[in-house]
């Protein structure tokens, strides 16, 4: 008799491990209703999607090791992986994002990256995921709006819908998303103003946001984002003076203004911080370049093309420590162009189409 009993006890504690070591059925419907709405039909991403696990051996999936929850969805559309070398080409997928996806509520990341034909819009549902970390669509046909609460999201690390068809106003509700690190929304059609409290994010490393249609001043509390590393509002309609503040952050390394409708001066705090790659090219800025060059200035890139800038080249400009690509053409700037580095490594393009500038590269004075 305890013989049968140990059998029955042993029997029930393997059936039990083994259902606790597969994924729920929930999450395996949610799944499946998900790769119902997707055609991909060159690579055979979704052939393993089959038998009663999910969290085994289908592609692109992760579950917790833990609960056994799916928590990562990972499908990108170009990849080194095998399928892809295998098949000679990148991917390409059509269908839509369904709300089924909304179900797997343990969900930490959910990335569908380049496949360049999913279309139809981000569901709304997708801001009641708790635990979503990471949320990257960039690369594909998806439009409407960016889900007017995508700021309960309050893990959110990663928002990443870049080249798509996304239109609408970034949401006020996107700034209460404080764990924000990166975010990504170029060359989609947004309009709108760019939120005056943007600079609520102050874990953002990376903001980008060109090729749009924003429009309105630059937020001056973007300067309170104290990690922020890399600013790209560049091909905006963006107007209104830079503020003076961004020349004073800490980190900021790359800023990207070009092609807006920008006006005023330049900040001299701009030319002496530690922005190595600046671009303000293809605005409406005025008055004269400011002389306050120096050792901090070390500038990759420096181009302030196609402004209304006048007077002279700063002298001071030859005590920056590095200039690497310098371009101040199109505008009306006059007079001698200083000699030494790093005009003696310059051409000419980078000083045409001046009311009477002089001097190598061009004509002597």
């Amino acid at each position: 008799m305890g013989s049968v009993v140990l059998f029955l006890t042993l029997t029930l504690l393997a059936v039990s491990s083994s259902t606790v070591k597969s994924c729920p059925p929930s999450d395996r419907a949610a799944l499946l209703a998900f790769k119902a709405a997707l055609h991909e039909p060159y690579l055979g991403i979704f052939n393993s999607w089959t038998g009663s696990d999910c969290c085994h051996k289908w592609y692109g999936v992760s579950c917790d090791s833990e609960t056994h929850r799916v928590a990562d969805i990972n499908l990108r559309g170009e990849s080194e992986d095998p399928i892809f070398e295998r098949a000679h080409r990148t991917g390409y997928m059509t269908g839509y994002i369904s709300p089924a996806i909304c179900k797997l509520t343990r969900l930490s990341s959910f990335t569908v990256a380049d496949w360049k034909g999913i279309s139809g819009e981000i569901p709304d549902c997708i801001t009641s995921l708790p635990f979503l970390r990471i949320l990257d669509l960039i690369g594909n046909k998806i439009s409407g709006d960016i889900p007017a609460d995508i700021g309960r999201l309050t893990r959110l690390t990663v928002l990443n819908v870049a080249d798509n068809l996304i239109s609408g106003a970034i949401p006020p509700s996107l700034t209460n998303i404080s764990s924000l690190m990166h975010l990504d929304l170029r060359n989609n059609k947004l309009w709108g103003e760019i939120p005056r409290n943007f600079g609520r994010l102050r874990m953002l490393s990376r903001a980008l946001l060109s090729r749009n249609q924003l429009s309105g001043q630059i937020p001056s509390s973007i300067s309170k984002i104290y990690r922020l590393a890399d600013l790209d509002l560049s091909l905006n309609s963006l107007s209104g003076p830079i503020p003076d503040s961004l020349g004073r952050m800490s980190v900021l390394g790359n800023l990207n203004l070009d092609g807006n409708k920008i006006s005023g001066t330049i900040p001299a705090s701009l030319l002496n911080s530690r922005i190595s790659n600046l671009n303000l090219s293809k605005n409406a800025i005025q008055g004269q370049i400011p002389d306050v060059f120096g050792p901090r200035s070390y500038f990759t890139a420096l181009d302030l093309a196609y402004n209304n800038l006048k007077g002279p080249i700063p002298k001071s400009i030859i005590s920056a420590s590095y200039v690497g690509h310098l371009d101040l053409s199109h505008n009306h700037l006059c007079g001698p162009i200083p000699a030494g580095s790093p005009f003696n490594h310059l051409e000419a393009s980078s000083f045409v189409y001046n009311d009477c500038l002089c001097g190598k590269p061009l004509k002597a004075c």
